[in-house]
This record gives C-alpha cells, structure tokens and sequence, in this order.
C-alpha cells in the first residue's frame, strides 16, 4: 500500500482531458438544476430523519457538495446526505446533540482523508455483494419504519434505542394516529408511486410535495389538524423565534460550542472524542463504501474511470469542512449521480450547480418551506427506504444465490434491523471469508495418482507412492491436504507428489511441509516435488526446504520422476 498524495481535482483533470465545450456546459447547467432542484425535499428530510433541523441537510448541500466534487475523484458524483446515514446518525443525535454529530463528522471526514492518503480506495472493492445488499436492505427497512411516526401523525414519549423497542413504541401509540397526516402521507405515497410511470421528467416527488401541501392547506382549513415542518422546527433572529428554516446562509461555527443532548453546549475533551471514534469510524466506512459504488454505477452509465483515492480524500475534505458551517455527514448519492448523468452532466461542475441551486431556494423559498406537511416528507423517506432496499434484487439474490451467500445476506440484514450496521456489516464480513475459506479448501485435495494416470507410472517400482495435488495450499486446506501424504504402507521408500496444480501456498503449507520432511527423514523416505510453480519454489527455498540428496529433489515431469525414484531406490543420487 503506497503513502504518496493521491491526486487533488482528479475529476477536473479528467474533464479537461475529455475536452470541454458549449454544448457539454449547457448539459452540466441543465443536470445541475435538475439535481438542485431533487436535492432541496430530499436534504430537508434526511437531516429530519437524523435527529436535526432540516437546514442542516440543505447546508451540508451548500458546503459539502461543492468542496467534494472540486477536490474528488469523480466526474459525476453529486454529494449530500444520504439515507444509508440514518441509522448511524440518529444515535449519535440523540445521545451526544448537534455538536456531538458534527465532531463526529469532523473526525469521519479525518479518517476518510487518512484512507484516501493510503491508497485504500481498492481495497472496498472487497466488499461482498452478499453484504452490501444485506446492510442497505436493512437500513432501508428501519428508515422507512421510523417515518411511521410522521407519517401517520402518531403521538410517541422517549427515545427508543433499539429497532424492536421502535417498533413497540410505534405499535402501542396506533390509536393517537391523526387523520390529516394519514391523508396526505398515503396522498403522497401515491403520487411517488405513480407519477413516475407517466410522466417521468417531471420528478415525482415534487409533484407530491406540492400535492401534499395543498391538501395540508386544505384539511387544516376544514378543521383537521395538521404537522407542518414551520410547527415542528423555527429558528430566533435577535430573541425572535420564526417558524421553518432561516433564510439566510450558514455562520461558522465550532462543533463544541453548539448544544449536546442536554441543550448545553459541547464540552470538548479527550473522552468525548474516544468516544466517537467508533462511529465516526463506521460513518467513514460506510461513507466510502457508498461513494465508490455510486462512482462505479456512474462509470458503468458513462464509460468513464475514477479515482477511487481521490474520491475518499474528497469525500473527507467535504466531511471535515462542512460541519464547521452546519453541515451534517455527506457521502455521493447513487440516485442523484444517476439522474445528473441521465440529465447531459459531463463534469464536477453540475454537482457545483446543483449546490448553487439551493442556495438560490434557501435564500428565495425558505418561508414557502414552513407549509410543507411532515407526513409529505416522511412518505418521500419512506419512497427512498424502498428504493434503497432493492426488494428485487434481496428476493432475487435469495432465490438464486447459493446458500452460504444467502447466509451472508440475511445476517447482515438482520443484523442491521435488530443492532446495527456496524457489527452487521463486521459480522457478514467475517461469516463470507469464513465461507470463502471453506469453499476454497473444498477446492484443495490431494489424491494418490493411478497407474494408468500417465506412462511414466507404469513402470513405477514397487515402493514409490505417487499423488498429486490441486488447489491453494493455504491456511484453510494445507493440513487436510498434506495430511494424505503420511498415510501409506511402511514399505514405501519415496514419495512423489505431482504440483503443477498448486498455485499458492502459505506460512501454514510451509510449515506443514517442513514438518513432512522431519518425519520422512526420520522413517528414511524421500520427497520428489513435480512440477512446481516458479513462486511456490521460491517460496519452499526461502523457507529452507532446499535440494538434498535422497531426501529431497525439485524435477519437471513425473519421467524424471520415476528416474530419479528408481536411482534413489538403487542407492544413487
């Protein structure tokens, strides 16, 4: 792993070199207000969902979105937040406030920066597809049950920690539901449903907004009562509280002198950061895990390359910088790339844009957001929970997949559902190389070789025993496999074992082979070694497994086998 600076502005230099036009400018304005204009509902909700006030989703647009598609590495990613966030950031709200989220985000965007600095942008690619699936099916079923509350309008008292204490509370508070928030949630969850099959230009979830604001107006003017975001959340101008979001842009601020949990602000110390590491770490892991999986969706629609350093030394840039403005955690969005690439995007500037986009709404629209019905942005949460949970593709992956991957899949989504993401995402890591281990020793076996094998075996005298070897030798398979080889007759003298087939071994194979060759010297029987690969004679001599006369000899072909069986047996080398 290389510790040299991975490239700054990656994505530019590629733009450049692609060449740059008119044309490819008019297409970067027209995805960057497409994306804006998706991008302003959807970061009002996802900062809702994790505990904090919708302008926080729309800063982290303003300052993260920007700063990363500047300094990242790829052409097409838009950044923001992201619902795979959720669950991650809702603890860390309501155990440590604001400020805590923020400095937690802070030390992700460290962390990010530090991988990015390693080179370990390839390393995600590791990643099973079994785990991926599992831990975003998951996230995606707990983010749309926690908008059941919104949705419906439900009454709830506390906090609830765990996923089946939520749901419990949800449960029990069924009978406060109001029939105003049902209405317009169900309205708008329609309206997601539908719109896009007919009229697929026009985002749909716009038009359910709008819908769902307008027969907000219209039932709270029949007299039933209704959750607006302007009631939920205000900000206070000069000792003045106004209802909905300010309308003015973001003021720097440290994390610690905002509120924690109790409403005081944060006190920094060594304590409070150790205990944020841990999550901060899984928000760096997962924030890197979504953006290059979003780079490489965006390659696969564009035949374009990324640099996957680049990309995480952005992505922490962003991170580091955007909660000293308000910002909450952001990581590239598949959704949103998707759709600025399917709107004419050529380069880092249509995510810039699209940034420019809300500022203009903050600036302009900010009191028209106040009437916004929370049951119209839980439904639109709710629409991204399904999406982000690909049904299809868990229902197709259980059905076709082997069982050990449906294994994986279905820990990793329990897990995430019942825990979290973090020991879902660790435990299915470690159950899928457990069962890559296992099948690949499945893979490694050793056989004693026939007569009638190969010619040169024919003639083969009486006390040589001949098997051959196929597969890794590796941790895993070394001590089955070469355990065949102490189980023969007293009366054999030499031992040929046939390696063309081993393209590998390990510590473990190396010390199982020394320890063959201690016993064979011991009961005076020599090993011929057939047909060994370049690297794993390389790697038996570096071990100290070298030539020694009838004890020990390296030959190419089971012919100079026999011959050399047949001199060892007459007592020549």
């Amino acid at each position: 792993m290389s510790f040299s600076m991975p490239p700054l502005f990656a994505a530019w230099r590629q733009t450049w070199r692609a060449g740059y036009s008119l044309r490819r400018l008019r297409g970067d304005i027209s995805a960057g207000v497409t994306v804006g204009i998706i991008a302003i509902p959807l970061a009002m909700a996802l900062a809702i969902a994790v505990g904090v006030a919708p302008q926080q989703g729309l800063y982290t647009v303003l300052i993260a979105a920007p700063l990363i598609a500047l300094t990242g590495g790829s052409r097409f990613n838009v950044s923001g937040p992201t619902a795979a966030f959720v669950v991650i950031l809702l603890p860390i709200t309501q155990q440590y406030g604001l400020g805590g989220l923020l400095l937690c985000t802070m030390l992700a965007g460290a962390i990010l920066i530090a991988l990015g600095l390693i080179r370990a942008g390839r390393l995600i690619q590791y990643i099973p597809y079994p785990v991926t699936l599992g831990f975003t099916a998951g996230i995606g079923i707990v983010i749309a049950t926690l908008q059941l509350k919104d949705l419906l309008g439900l009454s709830t008292t506390g906090h609830a920690e765990h996923y089946i204490e939520q749901l419990g509370a949800l449960l029990q508070a069924l009978p406060s539901a109001r029939l105003g928030d049902g209405i317009i949630g169900v309205m708008c969850l329609a309206v997601l449903i539908v719109w896009p099959r007919f009229v697929p230009r026009i985002p749909g979830h716009l038009v359910a907004l709008a819908i769902g604001a307008l027969l907000g107006l219209a039932l709270e003017g029949g007299g039933l009562p209704i959750a607006t975001l302007g009631e939920r959340f205000s900000y206070i101008v000069d000792g003045v509280s106004h209802p909905g979001i300010p309308p003015f842009l973001p003021s720097f601020d440290w994390p610690w002198n905002l509120p924690a949990s109790n409403g005081q602000p944060l006190h920094l110390s060594y304590d409070l950061i150790r205990q944020l590491m841990a999550p901060a770490f899984a928000i760096a892991m997962l924030g890197a895990i979504e953006s290059l999986l979003c780079a490489v969706v965006a390659d696969g629609m564009t035949g374009s390359k990324h640099d996957p350093n680049a990309e995480l030394l952005g992505q922490g840039i962003g991170n580091l910088v955007a909660p000293l403005f308000g910002g909450i955690t952001a990581t590239a969005a598949i959704a949103r790339s998707a759709t600025n690439v399917r709107s004419g995007a050529f380069s880092p500037l249509a995510a810039i844009i699209h940034s420019a986009v809300v500022l203009l709404a903050i600036l302009a629209l900010a009191p028209l957001f106040s009437y916004l019905p929370m049951a119209a942005l839980a439904a639109l949460l709710v629409m991204v929970a399904w999406n982000m949970s690909e049904a299809r593709h868990v229902v197709h992956t259980l059905r076709i997949a082997p069982r050990s991957d449906v294994l994986v899949l279905l820990t990793c989504l329990s897990l995430t559902v019942l825990f979290d993401m973090v020991l879902a995402v660790a435990v299915g890591l470690l159950l899928a190389a457990g069962l890559f281990i296992k099948r690949m020793s499945d893979l490694t076996d050793t056989a004693e070789l026939p007569r009638e094998f190969h010619q040169a075996l024919q003639n083969m005298p009486a006390h040589v025993r001949c098997y051959a070897i196929r597969g890794p030798l590796f941790f895993g398979a070394a001590e089955k496999a070469l355990g065949v080889l102490r189980k023969f007759s007293p009366e054999v003298k030499v031992v040929i074992v046939e390696m063309s087939a081993v393209p590998m071994l390990d510590m473990t194979a190396l010390a199982a082979f020394d320890n063959i060759l201690r016993d064979y010297r011991t009961d005076g029987i020599g090993l011929i070694l057939v047909g060994t690969a370049p690297r794993v004679r390389l790697k038996l001599r570096r071990a100290g497994i070298h030539r020694e006369q009838r004890k020990l000899a390296y030959v190419n072909n089971l012919e100079q086998a026999r011959r050399k069986s047949e001199r060892w047996l007459a007592g020549q080398d």
